[in-house]
């Protein structure tokens, strides 16, 4: 087990850095990585089966990643974006549409899955004034999802813990997702999906037709331990949409990449929205990265006749040549690389080491390379801290993964090797012995 002490890693002072999260006694300060492992200052080793957050799929030392980058440095590290563009962006848009859903042609690059969030938000409301609905402007999402870390991506986000930046985004609305009803009314998948697609529609029909540019959706809900849509659930969502003329907007910044077992959740669900956002493994966590994909319905609204599109206001690093370079090379290792066939075999190891692990602590979640677990609660407490408990003991252990409320996450990396699973599910099982006191 990695030594907990710190002194030997950390400056005397670091006051003038602005953590993430609260500083504290586990707080790690990484040095190096490669594969799936990590190493601190200190030289303490960790297991990543997270890939950091949904991102690092190639693992840390990908070298076509790394070489693509390097080269890029060197020719172009930077573009006047007034001005023009960059081939790496042209040719990972290229890259994009191919992998994307039958219909999502065009490409918008920003930096961060927030950023894609705010563009799809923006360009929504903005292509129901272009075809003449200037009062379509609330946009509807899930209560407890989660969007992003800006003002309107928090909105959308239906967090009670984001109400204390002020009032969100006007016009932000929050329906149940279907597992809140399968948890409520102990119903089945199927309906569930069935209650929670009527609950959208009663929404839209209360808020007005009229005044609803847009829904924004994950299809697996990363925030409520992986909650995943129910079959035929988004296809009907999606038929709702249509009737009542509301832009679907899936949100795929966790989801995307074959995390779900096809390039995107789309695919695997059967719905196309009318515009997805995209990150995360989108540059395997060699750039800040993300992007909207949408249909020629939103594209038309953007093109002056010439057959290209424009979109602003837009941000000084979007498209950035480094950054493009870096998802020009992910996007076409996931393409050539056979990664749904691998990522499927990995996946059916994954999964039964972890519901071995799992045990009776909780009921394992899952879809591809997607991992959620809804832990039983602890005697004596009410708070439902068991994520949070278990995910301190893995990392008591070296194992990163995240946890919160009642639920743990896991996402490995598309490298993870079979030893590294066994490694990873086995100090999962120590963690949750210590936690738990061991199996009932």
């Amino acid at each position: 087990m990695p030594s907990t002490d710190h002194t030997r890693a950390w400056p005397d002072n670091v006051s003038s850095y602005c953590f993430e999260v609260p500083y504290g006694d586990e707080t790690v300060l990484f040095e190096r990585a490669e594969g799936i492992r990590l190493t601190d200052t200190a030289g303490r080793p960790y297991i990543d089966s997270l890939s950091g957050v949904f991102v690092t799929c190639f693992g840390y030392s990908c070298e076509p990643i790394v070489d693509a980058v390097t080269r890029q440095l060197r020719t172009l590290p930077f573009n006047p974006p007034l001005h023009g563009t960059n081939p790496a962006a042209l040719a990972l848009t290229e890259g994009l549409a191919r992998l994307a859903p039958d219909g999502l042609n065009t490409v918008k690059l920003v930096n961060g899955g927030s950023e894609a969030v705010e563009a799809s938000v923006r360009l929504a409301r903005y292509t129901q004034r272009e075809l003449g609905h200037p009062g379509r402007y609330k946009v509807i999402s899930y209560y407890h999802g989660y969007h992003g870390a800006t003002f309107g991506s928090l909105s959308l986000t239906g967090r009670p813990d984001v109400t204390r930046f002020g009032p969100g985004l006007p016009g932000a609305v929050h329906v149940w997702s279907p597992d809140m009803f399968a948890a409520v009314h102990g119903v089945d998948a199927e309906e569930s999906g069935r209650l929670a697609a009527e609950a959208i529609e009663r929404t839209i029909e209360a808020e007005g037709p009229d005044s609803v540019a847009a829904l924004v959706i994950e299809p697996v809900i990363h925030l409520r331990g992986m909650a995943i849509a129910p079959d035929g659930y988004l296809a009907r969502v999606r038929e709702i949409c249509d009737r009542y003329g509301v832009l679907l907007v899936f949100d795929e910044i966790v989801t995307g990449f074959g995390r779900t077992g096809r390039a995107f959740a789309a695919q695997t669900f059967g719905a196309t929205p009318d515009l997805m956002c995209v990150g995360k493994g989108i540059s395997g966590g060699y750039a800040p990265l993300a992007a909207v994909l949408f249909n020629d319905k939103v594209a038309a609204v953007l093109s002056d006749g010439s057959g290209t599109t424009s979109f602003a206001p837009s941000h000084t690093y979007a498209a950035n040549p480094l950054a493009a370079a870096a998802g020009l090379a992910s996007v076409t290792l996931f393409a050539e690389g056979d990664y749904l066939t691998r990522n499927a075999a990995l996946a059916d190891r994954f999964t039964g080491h972890l519901d071995r692990a799992l045990g009776d602590r909780g009921t394992l979640r899952s879809v591809g390379l997607l991992y959620g677990a809804k832990l039983r609660a602890l005697p004596h407490d009410p708070e439902g801290s068991a994520g949070a408990a278990v995910a301190a003991a893995c990392l008591e252990r070296g194992l990163i993964l995240r946890g919160q409320d009642d639920w743990i996450t896991l996402a490995p990396a598309f490298v993870t090797t079979e030893e590294e699973t066994e490694e990873i599910c086995g100090t999962l099982a120590d963690a949750l012995d210590k936690v738990y006191g061991g199996r009932m």
